[in-house]
């Protein structure tokens, strides 16, 4: 048979290409390590402890590097798996150990406590015999101390996300749904309120909530000054429903026709 040297000429090519890959490789190492050490410069710093906790042992933090967010979406998934199978124990560690190695989204702050709040106290029901056999005060035991786990948690959170309204607001949820606490949920509806990025019903909630504990005066004063700053062609702020409550309230008041809040 005769040897044609053409047939040689793809292998020619993929060496060449090879051959360049390598040395460009070569080249670029001396850049890599700055550029890599920017990287993860920028990536808020990893709660060791937490993982620790959460793992049972050390862990190379360095293997994460730029990879976070997917590692953490993958635990996520994890993390879901367990819910679904009312796992607690392993739900409520693996919660952590997520906002561990990422704690910037606030997804997982907001769905992590809710699990632990709202579910978990069920989970715990069921398992003690269901709703029809725990005693009340089991159940209320069951509400305070999931919801102290969840409260913590987001408190945690706020240490990453400083006065986050969404995150206040949620502690300021479970005080309002699980512990019943009027008093202490609209403090924090008060708090998350003032922040300039807050959602406008943080605002009216607040004032309902006073209403709720018979401070109307209060309640009336805080509307007529929450009012003048909701703009007027926005349907998110809800202007006329501010100024519909704040009529309510003279009504109630019996506030003198003379004395009414003048749009």
């Amino acid at each position: 048979m005769r040897f044609d040297p053409a047939a040689l000429r793809p292998f020619r090519t993929g060496a060449i290409v090879l051959l360049g890959l390598l040395g460009a490789g070569i080249a670029l190492r001396p850049l890599e390590a700055p550029a890599w050490t920017e990287v993860r410069a920028k990536q808020p710093a990893l709660r060791l402890d937490s993982l620790k906790d959460a793992l049972g042992q050390g862990v190379t933090v360095g293997l994460l590097g730029g990879f976070r967010a997917i590692v953490a979406d993958l635990f996520w998934i994890r993390t879901n798996a367990l819910w679904e199978k009312y796992d607690l124990p392993g739900t409520q560690t693996s919660i952590k150990l997520v906002t561990a190695i990422d704690p910037r989204p606030l997804y997982f702050w907001l769905n992590g406590s809710r699990m632990i709040a709202y579910d978990m106290p069920n989970w715990r029901i069921d398992k003690a015999g269901g709703y029809d056999v725990v005693p009340d005060a089991a159940k209320r035991r069951f509400d305070e101390e999931q919801s102290s786990i969840a409260i913590k948690f987001l408190e945690g959170a706020l240490g990453f996300h400083p006065e986050n309204p969404l995150l206040v607001l949620e502690i300021g949820n479970i005080h309002l749904n699980r512990l019943k606490d009027v008093e202490t949920a609209s403090r924090y509806y008060l708090r998350a309120s003032r922040h300039p990025d807050a959602p406008y019903y943080a605002a009216r909630i607040y004032a309902e909530l006073l209403r709720r504990l018979d401070r109307k005066r209060d309640a009336y004063d805080f509307l007529k000054s929450l009012h003048p700053t909701l703009p007027k062609n926005d349907e998110m702020a809800q202007a006329r429903v501010v100024l519909d409550r704040i009529r309510e309230l003279e009504g109630e008041l019996s506030i003198p026709e003379d004395a009414r809040y003048r749009e």
